[in-house]
């Protein structure tokens, strides 16, 4: 069975509604991160990087919300969370399954900071067209690959709820608020709220 090390109010909710949309069974560990549980040398011989989330699946380890979002999607095929191998769709999964770590969150964070910083040097360019991409996206919808709900519109939804929803980072636009909602309308997405919230 696999094993998440998760922490509530943070990052790592993204892998707990995956798990919750997988409908399979999993443990949940519970890793304190404000007594620093993830810096001993338990944890970080699973992920260290000293960071939530991470899982472990017998003898495999790993961290990273969407890789985590990847390899559980993979490993449970019939959760058509990804397009299958040689699926045209899957060019577009990968993408914003890694949009969501690589452009959304140092999008919100150079927002947040209101740091300053040439679009050219950034790995994300800029943060306003980080989100106008995305909204356009959105538009589009219901969800990321149209009809189809993925694992990328987990690791999407969880990083629009957390900056849009909850923290007010990002500001809101109608595409993003409506996303949000059939987010927030599935019900893993909220047993993982009720889990998240003790």
């Amino acid at each position: 069975m696999m094993q998440l090390y998760w922490s509530p109010r943070s990052r790592s909710f993204t892998a707990l509604w995956l798990m919750e949309e997988t409908g399979k069974p999993y443990e949940r560990v519970l890793t304190d991160i404000a007594s620093g549980a993830q810096k001993k040398p338990e944890y970080l011989a699973i992920n260290p990087m000293g960071k939530v989330p991470a899982l472990k699946d017998g003898d495999v380890t790993l961290a990273e919300a969407a890789a985590i979002c990847a390899y559980v999607a993979e490993r449970y095929p019939d959760t058509k969370l990804t397009p299958p191998i040689g699926d045209p769709q899957r060019a577009k999964f990968l993408y914003w399954l890694f949009f969501a770590s690589g452009c959304i969150e140092p999008a919100m964070v150079q927002i947040a900071t209101k740091l300053e910083m040439k679009p050219f040097a950034a790995g994300w360019g800029d943060a306003q067209r980080v989100f106008d991409v995305l909204d356009a996206a959105l538009a589009r919808g219901p969800w990321l690959l149209g009809e189809n709900f993925s694992a990328a519109d987990i690791a999407i939804g969880s990083a629009l709820n957390f900056s849009v929803r909850l923290f007010k980072m990002v500001p809101s636009r109608p595409n993003f608020e409506a996303y949000i909602a059939r987010c927030v309308a599935r019900p893993a997405f909220q047993r993982a709220e009720k889990i998240a919230a003790g």
